[in-house]
This record gives C-alpha cells, structure tokens and sequence, in this order.
C-alpha cells in the first residue's frame, strides 16, 4: 500500500516507479518498487542507497521483473535502529518487504556489503529465496584489509577534498580507465559505519554459503577487495549450485561501471528460476 506519495514516472520509455513503506516493528522501510512480474530484489553496497541500481532496475523491470529495492536504514524513507543490531537484523528488514509484497519467494541480488545481506537472508529465511546473486562480493571469512577499509571511509568521507576522494575511489571501486567521478555523490557515513558494524558482529560463517540457495556470482575482473580466486575457491566450496560470470572492464563499483552486462546476466539467469 503506497503511503506518502504518488508514483513517479522516470521518463516515458521506462515503467514507473512507486515508493512504498514497508512497517516491521518499530523499523520503516522506503521501497522503489517497479514493473510486473516475478521479484528481483536489489541491495546496495555499504553506505550507499537504492539510486546506485537505477539502469539495472530499469533494465529488469523492462524485461519483465518486479523491481525491488529497498533503502537500507538511514537512507530516504527509512528508518531503525542503527546500533545493537547485526546482520541477521538487516537480513530480517529485506524479508519483511518480500513478504509486504506478496509476489512469492525473491531472485536477491546484492553488490558488495549486500551480498552479506542476501546471503544471511538465504540462510535466515530460505522460503523468500528463490535464488541470489552475489556482485563484486568479498566472501572470505577475514574483512577487507587495513588499507581498502581506509579507501572506503575515505571515499565516503565529503569532509576530504575531492582529488583525494577521487584517488581512494579509483582504488577501491573503479577498474582502470573508468571514471570514479559519479560516485563521489551518493554516500551516507553514519549508515556505513552503523552496517560496517553490523556486518563485523555476525560471524562471516553465518551467511558464507547462503543456505542452500542457487548462486549467481558476478565477479569483477579488476577488484581490490573480491579477487576473482575467491569467486572460484566459493565455487570450489559449495559446487555446482554456484555459477560465476566474469564482469569485464570493472572493479567493486561494477554496477556503475558495466550496469548493462550486469542486468544482462541478471535476466538470463532469472529466466531460469522461474519456468512458469
């Protein structure tokens, strides 16, 4: 049920997008819902919101999916608590939109520190999950190293001056030749480090194999933080459930850089999930 505002139309060739809030206790959680069909839900990297997947939702919902993408607390419309929680909590916020939504079980798809999410949500709550795709995920069982953790604060960090924003988000996010400028906006630093948080008092053993979904791994060919070995050692782990596609041309900002192989890929694998 919309409440709060009316449906936008991105433009007249795209399916209009409609925000929603979805109630689960004392937690509100905003939801950019678009097009018709069965559910691809979208989850955005650490500290970052549901704009990041613009092209991608567009794309999806234009090939016959319905779109969802909720905003992570502290961003847009939503709102919860931001401390004393953990990723099982996050995981929980994303069930509670399947379930408002009553489209049946979800494709979930996360980018970077959403990949968490979904797999914990897969583990968590496996009737809501028809499958996952994980995009530019660091699954190793040890967090980000020192000084990639630092590039990531330091590219959200709007206090710095842009040159040395620019130069940590070349580094951490953006393959060579790609233009790190785009995601100098679009950052959120109290939601960063409440979910950095979040993510570090969950045991990565928790979520690491997703329950016993079906995997889609988009791994970037150019990635500081998910190496393309570790897409192939999960393989190795879990077997034939996991399928990993090479994303050319990008590094952990792979929705940025390669938005339309990335929805490519999302809606070949989608179509078959669903053979109804």
């Amino acid at each position: 049920m919309l409440q709060g505002r009316e449906p936008v139309e991105v433009t007249a060739m795209n399916p209009i997008v409609t925000p929603t809030i979805v109630p689960r206790g004392n937690v509100e959680l905003e939801v950019l819902a678009q097009g018709r069909g069965h559910t691809i839900v979208l989850l955005p990297s650490l500290g970052r919101g549901a704009s990041d997947f613009d092209l991608i939702a567009e794309s999806l919902a234009s090939g016959g999916y319905r779109v969802l993408r909720p905003q992570p607390r502290g961003i847009g419309r939503s709102r919860g608590p931001m401390t004393g929680i953990d990723l099982k909590d996050l995981a929980g916020d994303i069930g509670a939109v399947i379930e408002h939504d009553r489209n049946g079980s979800a494709f979930v798809v996360g980018h970077a520190f959403g990949n968490r999410v979904a797999r914990m949500l897969a583990t968590d709550r496996p009737d809501l999950v028809r499958a996952v795709s994980l995009v530019a995920a660091n699954v190793g069982h040890a967090p980000s190293p020192p000084v990639v953790r630092e590039a990531i604060k330091a590219s959200a960090n709007p206090a710095l001056p842009d040159a040395d924003r620019l130069k940590a988000l070349q580094f951490a996010f953006f393959a060579p030749g790609n233009d790190a400028r785009s995601w100098l906006a679009g950052w959120h630093p109290e939601v960063l480090a409440a979910q950095r948080i979040a993510g570090d008092r969950t045991s990565r053993q928790t979520d690491y194999a997703a329950g016993s979904a079906t995997i889609l791994y988009l791994q970037p060919d150019h990635d500081p933080l998910a190496h393309v070995e570790d897409a192939h050692e999960f393989k190795r782990a879990l077997g034939d459930r996991v399928t990993v596609v090479i994303i050319p041309n990008s590094s952990h900002a792979a929705i940025a850089e390669q938005p339309e192989f990335i929805s490519d890929a999302l809606i070949a694998y989608a179509r078959g999930l669903w053979l109804d």
